[in-house]
């Protein structure tokens, strides 16, 4: 039938050269963009994944940005550490030429104490102005915040890494379960045989005392008293690291006690007979026992020439932390900590625990694309200025010890050269060396095994979440470019097709002629 009114093919034609027109800008925009995805019609599911990893991409990106530049605040501490670290080395070879006095002048000495003071200054001048980014590093900025620290139970704590999560402060319980204790050698001095005296040597005796810092023998004649016996091992206690005491001062029958002047497993007394003495008894209390020894309770004590001290046991907020003498570390993803017990908190059993907070400080350091605690990591960078230092107990000359740091090194202090309290400032410097040496390790295990491998960890993950987000994005162009051509041949040939739909009514005037 022959009709004008309403050209169906023509509409036929519209529509679907209409789509074809729609199929080649589609083409073309992809083509233009490089992007299989530009609106969200052109697929709704890939564009939400990939939105999602495009997220990721950022996290990820960030997070290698934030490892790259911890590494970088890293270098430029240990950097720092390490020229305190030649410092050190330098005050203790001063120290010990001090100690040199018949080959050194005073006047020589003096220069020593000149170089001393420059080098502490120094010290604690790199700790004031050593920055990244105006970032204050060793000044104590970075170190963690302690409230409601017991004195009498901590003498020194340090405080590495330590997680908060969503708590104001964490709250550190130390007990004692296990005492620390000397090593500890008794000598019965109850003489009973006829005409003999209580406290007083039937017969002559040699021995041979050994300690932790080194060995001496000793002979005693027959007569010596107990407390002659006590103050000639006690002025070779720089030798031996081993002191002597009377059990009961007002009774000379009580005995004799050797003991290690360190606490822990590593301290020992050893008392051995080289001549002389055969009916002395020697004896080590059972089970490690605190004394005094009951002398007349034989299962109380075992005759022995040796004995070990006995290193801490405590719990810390629960769990069990390693004892090495009165120091104390634990360690686990969420808190790092150093303590040094006194020795009259940890010489005992306690009756409950000695309570302190962390209540702040720290660096953080985000190296995770999600923020969270399982993705940060927190270190504590105490000061290393010369007032905190190598805090080390050292004796105050009345018998006590008394926690004393490399500033009492320079001029005027408590164990400045002209002072002769070399051993202290040795044993002072020892422990400053060894804070600056475990700081610097801990920094770099931490780049080396943290920071890098997080790096690498990173930039792997980047790498495949790229390449997922560009499967589903990112426009195939040998595929865009095929059907490109072909839509423009559907356009070609629906426009010539509408053309002749239009046409074909013209037909009808052929009816008319």
């Amino acid at each position: 039938m022959s009709r004008i009114n309403t050209n169906v093919s023509s509409m036929i034609g519209q529509v679907n050269l209409a789509r074809s027109q729609g199929d080649l800008q589609v083409h073309l925009q992809r083509l233009s963009t490089g992007l299989r995805i530009n609106r969200g019609a052109d697929d709704p599911a890939g564009l939400i994944v990939s939105e999602r990893l495009r997220s990721e991409l950022s996290g990820i990106g960030q997070g290698v940005k934030n490892s790259e530049r911890a590494s970088n605040v890293i270098s430029t501490t240990e950097g720092a550490l390490s020229e305190v670290s030649e410092m050190l080395n330098g005050l203790k070879a001063l120290v010990v030429e001090a100690a040199n006095t018949g080959a050194f002048s005073k006047e020589e000495i003096a220069a020593n104490q000149l170089q001393i003071d420059s080098a502490i200054e120094s010290i604690t001048r790199i700790a004031n102005t050593t920055t990244f980014a105006g970032l204050k590093l060793l000044n104590g900025s970075l170190g963690y915040k302690l409230s409601g620290v017991n004195g009498a139970h901590i003498v020194k704590s340090q405080v590495f890494g330590a997680q908060f999560g969503d708590r104001p402060n964490v709250k550190m319980d130390v007990e004692v379960i296990g005492s620390a204790q000397t090593a500890n050698l008794y000598f019965n001095t109850n003489f009973t045989g006829v005409g003999q005296t209580a406290g007083v040597l039937p017969s002559s005796v040699t021995l041979q005392i050994a300690g932790p810092k080194g060995v001496i023998e000793l002979t005693f004649t027959t007569g010596t008293t107990i407390n002659q016996i006590r103050d000639a091992i006690n002025a070779r206690s720089s030798v031996t690291g081993i002191a002597a005491a009377r059990q009961n001062a007002g009774n000379p029958s009580s005995g004799l006690v050797f003991s290690s002047q360190e606490y822990g497993s590593e301290a020992f007394v050893s008392v051995r007979r080289i001549s002389g003495g055969s009916t002395f008894t020697f004896a080590r209390i059972q089970n490690n026992a605190p004394g005094p020894i009951n002398w007349g309770n034989p299962a109380q004590w075992t005759a022995a020439d040796r004995d070990e001290g006995q290193d801490v046991r405590v719990l810390l907020n629960g769990a069990v932390a390693t004892g090495r003498g009165l120091n104390v570390t634990f360690r686990n993803p969420e808190l790092d900590i150093s303590l040094q017990l006194a020795a009259g908190f940890a010489d005992r059993i306690s009756s409950g625990p000695s309570t302190f907070y962390i209540t702040g400080g720290g660096s953080k350091f985000q190296l995770g694309p999600q923020v969270n605690a399982s993705q940060q990591v927190d270190i504590g960078i105490d000061s290393i200025a010369a007032t905190q230092l190598g805090g080390t107990q050292v004796p105050d000359g009345s018998g006590n010890l008394i926690l004393q740091f490399l500033s009492s090194l320079k001029s005027g202090g408590a164990n400045a050269l002209d002072k002769g309290n070399l051993q202290n400032a040795s044993a002072i410097l020892e422990t400053a060396i060894d804070e600056i040496s475990q700081l610097r390790g801990r920094l770099g295990a931490f780049e080396k095994n943290v920071l890098q491998t997080n790096v690498r960890s990173l930039q792997a993950g980047l790498e495949n979440i790229t390449a997922a987000e560009s499967v589903i994005r990112d426009a195939d162009f040998a595929r865009e470019t095929s059907s490109l051509t072909r839509s423009q041949i559907l356009v070609s040939a629906g426009t010539s097709a509408l053309a002749a739909a239009n046409s074909s009514a013209q037909s009808v005037l052929q009816l008319l002629g």
